[in-house]
């Protein structure tokens, strides 16, 4: 079932056209990665669809509803929960203040209720151990975790998440991959992840969107995508490799 979709979106700034005709579907439970280079429209995609940014043409629909006009709180109510590049936490609260933040965009819980799910999620994380530190004292790849916790704490069924391995040694990495495939299967989540870690992409996407100068040039699963001549020559450059991912 599809739960995301877009009809011919297109973002012009000026005489830039950052997206073009952009069509776009997710389905219900998919990871679905897109990538491209640098300046390829990705992170103007995600704006895009989470209501930061309207288009300039085109249509979205989120669980079957036209969502392209409605403000970015709206469609968190709906089920759509993004993470930033660089992380938005509050510096001064505690991981579990934070993941209380995003708990709070469902109403009629009491600050209790809100605290115990922010915990609950914190330790399904494996974050337990620092719920109670001030963001500011925690280590970089802590931080992108508690990020993701407040991002689920708004209970997305669409989960956007934009270069979350950024920063992040091997470990993490592995980490936050271990995590993602458990919240999936839990969750029934649909995935859309934004990764320049090829590694990462092709060991979780189930599907690939590949843009280029705000187009999409190719679509279909990772070993697809990995043999496309049009998506070696604009992403992955002449000197790729199958043995790089």
């Amino acid at each position: 079932m599809t739960i995301l979709h877009t009809k011919a979106i297109s973002k012009r700034y000026g005489g830039l056209q950052a997206l073009s005709e952009v069509n776009m579907t997710v389905n219900a439970g998919e990871f679905l990665a897109v990538i491209g280079p640098n300046g390829a429209g990705k992170s103007t995609l995600l704006n895009v669809l989470t209501g930061l940014t309207m288009p300039t043409e085109g249509k979205i629909w989120l669980d079957g509803k036209d969502v392209t006009r409605w403000a970015t709180h709206a469609r968190i109510r709906s089920g759509l929960g993004r993470t930033f590049q660089h992380g938005r936490l509050f510096e001064r609260l505690s991981a579990v203040e934070n993941v209380m933040t995003g708990a709070a965009v469902r109403k009629g819980r009491s600050e209790k209720e809100l605290q115990e799910f922010a915990m609950s999620i914190l330790h399904r994380m494996g974050l337990s151990g620092v719920a109670r530190h001030q963001i500011s004292s925690m280590s970089y790849g802590q931080r992108r975790m508690v990020e993701l916790c407040r991002t689920l704490a708004c209970e997305p069924r669409v989960l956007l998440l934009d270069e979350p391995a950024a920063g992040l040694n091997s470990g993490e990495v592995e980490l936050l991959m271990e995590r993602l495939t458990a919240l999936r299967a839990e969750h029934q989540l649909a995935v859309v992840l934004i990764e320049h870690n090829m590694g990462m992409v092709m060991r979780l996407a189930e599907r690939i969107v590949v843009l280029n100068f705000g187009c999409m040039i190719a679509e279909g699963t990772p070993a697809e995508v990995q043999t496309n001549p049009a998506v070696l020559a604009a992403y992955l450059g002449e000197g790729y490799s199958h043995a790089d991912v």
